[in-house]
């Protein structure tokens, strides 16, 4: 039986002003963690296991916070995040949250204790269903991956590993077979981009939620959380579009001043300062929109303190 209505809170201090984004509204609902569980790892959960969210809000003096996080049966903890945009970042991300939740988990000075404390398994997996070409199969991102490289010896220490799957419609077939609101959630989106390319963003996302309602598709969740999930996505995707412009701006901009020295190192300055003056502004369009330092920092790979600096 779910438990969802006891859910984990990691430092209880709440920010009022983070909202959940629609796919993890929609699968924060009882029954619908262990559905989409067992679609991505083609797991048996039955539908009676004990389910508990887990709420990552004002994480490490940030609004570090994650689409959807649960721990399953008391043995496993998962961390699934929806991502439009790709993000090579993740694994560093996901090592913050889950530090935080092995925190909440400990009692006072476990860590000191002689004998060996039990804690739940972890799982990372990231859920892409951006417009960027992404192959079908399963990519994996390692925290290793990211460690500055050294001459001597290379020997890796820590790790942690981010499954990534592609969940846009017609990509991963059988995983949406076996979650119907999974497939249903992959429709909704499509339909939104199919809108998209004859009317405004705004009119697209409203035309899809009245399409979806009329053929049985997310009814129930989009007739009860029409409003909040049009705001949603209005914040979502503008944040999306103006990390894609101002990424395309900088890289447009180092090349010009590169091309113009007409030398391999003017160029690579050039690219260097063109990325730099687009991702700040990539901050700054962000910010006006109303993103919190976390929210950038999730949708463009940045650091809190790069962020912290810029604006």
């Amino acid at each position: 039986m779910d438990t969802l209505d006891t859910d984990i809170t990691v430092n209880p201090t709440t920010n009022r002003e983070h909202k959940d984004s629609v796919f993890g509204l929609l699968f924060s609902q009882p029954g619908l963690p262990i559905e989409l569980y067992n679609s991505i790892t083609e797991s048996n959960y039955s539908a009676d296991t004990e389910v508990k969210l887990i709420k990552l809000d004002n994480l490490l003096t940030t609004s570090r916070v994650n689409d959807l996080s649960f721990e399953l049966d008391g043995k496993l903890v998962v961390l699934i995040e929806h991502q439009s945009t790709i993000n090579e970042n993740m694994p560093y991300r996901m090592l913050f949250l889950i530090a935080a939740i092995y925190n909440w988990h400990s009692k006072d000075h476990d860590e000191y204790r002689r004998r060996r404390i039990p804690i739940p398994r972890p799982e990372f997996i990231v859920l892409y269903n951006g417009v960027e070409e992404m192959p079908e199969d399963m990519r994996i991102l390692k925290l290793s991956d990211m460690f500055i490289e050294h001459e001597g010896e290379n020997r890796i220490d820590l790790e942690l590993t981010v499954r990534v799957y592609n969940i846009n419609k017609g990509r991963n077939p059988e995983m949406a077979k076996r979650s119907p609101t999974l497939a249903d959630y992959e429709t909704f989106i499509a339909k939104i981009r199919e809108y998209e390319k004859t009317m405004s963003r705004e009119e697209a996302m409203a035309r899809a939620i009245e399409y979806c309602i009329e053929h049985n598709i997310l009814k129930n969740f989009l007739d009860t959380h029409k409003k909040e999930v049009f705001n949603m996505l209005t914040k979502e995707w503008n944040l999306d579009i103006a990390v894609m412009v101002a990424k395309e701006e900088g890289r447009e901009e180092g090349m010009e001043e590169g091309m113009e020295r007409g030398m391999e190192r003017g160029m690579e300055r050039g690219m260097k300062r063109g990325m730099e003056r687009g991702r700040m502004e990539m901050v700054k369009t962000m910010r006006a929109n109303g993103a919190d330092v976390d929210t950038i920092a999730k949708f463009t790979g940045l650091t809190v303190d790069d962020i912290l600096r810029m604006i």
